[in-house]
């Protein structure tokens, strides 16, 4: 009797089947992102074929970048504001800052235009959509190593010069940090990337509060240097430990805390899961509203 009803009022509304998603909110489609690794392999190779397709200097582009943007921050942060750099060299503290931050511009950006840049791809075929932000965050990695042998030939010259550096154990953890950069750009992006499907306005804000945001990280300056009154503040951002973990490691200077990177980990691990559960959820509509 209660079918007859249902059959009868789907009957009035004009439609004879009603389609609705089998998966619910919270089902995140981890064996389809591994099931599909062919396909984030191929997204992979793309990424890095595309980004130097068609220029004349290639992949020298990775290395140009950086090391402008170096002379730039000598000439206004270390010339002109007068900012400290705890004794370091400033091509090399500044190269350690700009590296890490170029990562997680990159990988929150691609993450952030996911819906919006690939639509014309997800609105014909079905694979899972995280393969799009992971092979973006991998992709990087490449540019990501090529400053980082920038890095260790600038490392080795100033070396050389007799720069007072004293590098520490605490190095070994790079790859841990490049990891909680990684996730949290990608999961931050996605959390934006699912905002902006529906307010696109919103684009304009966060590019604009990205550049912002660097300003709120150690980047160009140390957490020492850092007025009293604000200096809990900019602690409070999940990428101050680690872009300080790095600099201790490297450069000797800086400071380290166990603490703080805990809690830039606890931190990550939950906007990663926010992030694919939002994720999750917008991705099975974004195409109605995009």
């Amino acid at each position: 009797m209660e079918q007859e009803t249902k059959s009868e009022k789907t009957a009035h509304a004009g439609w004879t089947i009603e389609i609705k998603p089998r998966r619910r909110w919270y089902d995140i489609d981890l064996r389809g992102v591994w099931r599909y690794r062919d396909l984030y392999r191929m997204y992979v190779k793309r990424d890095i074929a595309v980004f130097y397709k068609q220029t004349i200097l290639g992949p020298l582009w990775f290395l140009v970048q950086p090391m402008l943007t170096t002379v730039i921050y000598m000439f206004v942060f270390g010339g002109l504001a007068g900012i400290s750099t705890d004794g370091m060299p400033q091509p090399l503290f500044y190269m350690a800052g700009i590296m890490l931050w170029n990562y997680f511009n990159s990988v929150f950006n691609e993450s952030a235009e996911v819906f919006t840049k690939n639509a014309h791809v997800f609105g014909k075929v079905y694979f899972p959509r995280l393969v799009v932000p992971l092979s973006g965050a991998t992709s990087n990695l490449l540019k990501l190593g090529i400053q980082l042998l920038l890095f260790i030939a600038l490392y080795l010259y100033f070396c050389f010069r007799g720069a007072a550096l004293h590098p520490r154990a605490e190095l070994l953890l790079f790859p841990y940090l490049v990891l909680l950069i990684a996730l949290s750009a990608m999961s931050w992006g996605l959390i934006v990337s699912t905002l902006t499907t529906k307010y696109r306005d919103l684009n304009f804000l966060i590019s604009f509060g990205v550049q912002l945001f660097m300003y709120a990280t150690p980047v160009i300056y140390p957490l020492s240097a850092a007025p009293e009154k604000y200096r809990a503040l900019i602690s409070f951002n999940p990428l101050t430990p680690v872009f300080e973990a790095f600099k201790y490691g490297a450069l000797g200077t800086g400071s380290f805390d166990w603490g703080g990177l805990a809690y830039s980990t606890v931190f990550t691990l939950a906007s990663v899961f926010i992030a694919v559960v939002v994720f999750s959820k917008a991705e099975r509509n974004f195409m109605d509203t995009i």
